[in-house]
C-alpha cells in the first residue's frame, strides 16, 4: 500500500521520490522542471506526474476495460469521491491539496481523464479537428494549468498560446512514438492526411508504401509545424512571467526536423535526440525566453 500523503507541503522525502517517479516516466518535462521557478516547481511537479500517470495507463494494460477503469478511479478523485484512497495515493493526495490551495479548476483534469480512453483503443484519430480537440484536453490543457499555477493572472492571456503549443507538442510527441505506436497498432496520423497521401490506417501500419507513408509523415509534421508557429506568435505577445510553462515545447521543432527528413523511416526507428541536446535546448530557450 502506497504511504499516506500528509499536508500540502511536500516533505524532503516526498519531493525527492516523486521527482524520481517524473524523471523516469517523463523525463523532458522533468528537465524543463528543473528550469522552472522554484516557488511553484512543487505544485508543477504534482500537476506533470498527474498527467504522466493517465498518459501510461495504455503501456500499463492488456485490454481497455483495466484503463477505463483507472480513468475512472481518477475522475471520481477529481469529483471529491473516493477520499481515503486518494489520501493513500501519493499524487493524488497531493493533487487534490495543491488544486484547493491554489484554487486551481479540476475540470480541465477530468476532462483529461475523459481523452485519454482514446489512447487505450486502436481506433484510427478522423481528422485534424478530432486531433486538435484531442491535443487541446490532454497537452494544451498541461500548458496551461502550468501557466495558471506559475502566474495565475498571466494566464488569462495564454490560452491561443497553450492551444496551439499543445498541438505541436503531441504531434511531436506522437512521432516520437510512432515505432511503438506501429506496434499496437494505434494511428494518431490524422485520417483526413492519411487519406490525402493515399493511405489508409491498414497501409500506414503495413508501411510498405514508403513514399505515401513519408509523406504523410511529413504532412502530420508540417501539421504540427503551423501549429507551433501559431504558438510562438501568441507568446509574444502574452506576460514573459508564464513562458517558463512552455519550456517543454522547445523540444518540438527538432523532431518535426527530424521526422521531415527521415520520413518513413520514423516507423521503424526512434528520432529523439540525445539527453544532452534536449538539455542544451531547454537551458537556451529558458536563457532566451523563446521556444
Amino acid at each position: 500500500m502506497a504511504e499516506e500523503a500528509t499536508g500540502d507541503a511536500l516533505r524532503p522525502d516526498e519531493r525527492k521520490d516523486l521527482l524520481a517517479r517524473l524523471r523516469e516516466t517523463d523525463i523532458d518535462r522533468y528537465l524543463a522542471l528543473l528550469l522552472m521557478p522554484d516557488a511553484v516547481r512543487d505544485d508543477l511537479l504534482v500537476l506533470m506526474l498527474f498527467n504522466a500517470e493517465i498518459a501510461a495507463i495504455r503501456d500499463r494494460i492488456r485490454d481497455p476495460l483495466p484503463g477505463e477503469i483507472r480513468l475512472q478511479w481518477w475522475r471520481d478523485v477529481l469529483a471529491g469521491e473516493r477520499g481515503s484512497e486518494a489520501q493513500a495515493h501519493p499524487v493524488a493526495a497531493h493533487l487534490l491539496a495543491m488544486a484547493a490551495r491554489r484554487s486551481m479548476p479540476v475540470a480541465p483534469l477530468i476532462a483529461m481523464c475523459e481523452a485519454r480512453i482514446f489512447d487505450l483503443y486502436d481506433d484510427p484519430m478522423p481528422d485534424r479537428s478530432s486531433y486538435e480537440g484531442y491535443a487541446g484536453e490532454t497537452a494544451s490543457a498541461i500548458l496551461q494549468m502550468s501557466s495558471f499555477l506559475i502566474d495565475p493572472v498571466a494566464s488569462t492571456d495564454t490560452a491561443t498560446a497553450s492551444g496551439h503549443a499543445g498541438v505541436a507538442q503531441a504531434v511531436a510527441g506522437h512521432l516520437l512514438m510512432l515505432p511503438m505506436s506501429r506496434a499496437r497498432g494505434q494511428v494518431f496520423v490524422p485520417g483526413d492526411l492519411l487519406a490525402a497521401t493515399g493511405l489508409d490506417r491498414e497501409a500506414f501500419l503495413a508501411g510498405d508504401n514508403k513514399a505515401a507513408v513519408t509523406n504523410a509523415v511529413r504532412a502530420f509534421a508540417g501539421f504540427g509545424r503551423d501549429h507551433l508557429h501559431k504558438a510562438r506568435l501568441a507568446l509574444s505577445k502574452m506576460p514573459g512571467t508564464a513562458f517558463p510553462a512552455f519550456l517543454p515545447v522547445s523540444l518540438v521543432a527538432p523532431v518535426l526536423r527530424r521526422a521531415e527528413k527521415i520520413g518513413a523511416g520514423c516507423l521503424e526507428s526512434p528520432i529523439r535526440l540525445p539527453q544532452w541536446r534536449r538539455q542544451l535546448l531547454l537551458w537556451w530557450a529558458a536563457q532566451r525566453g523563446r521556444i
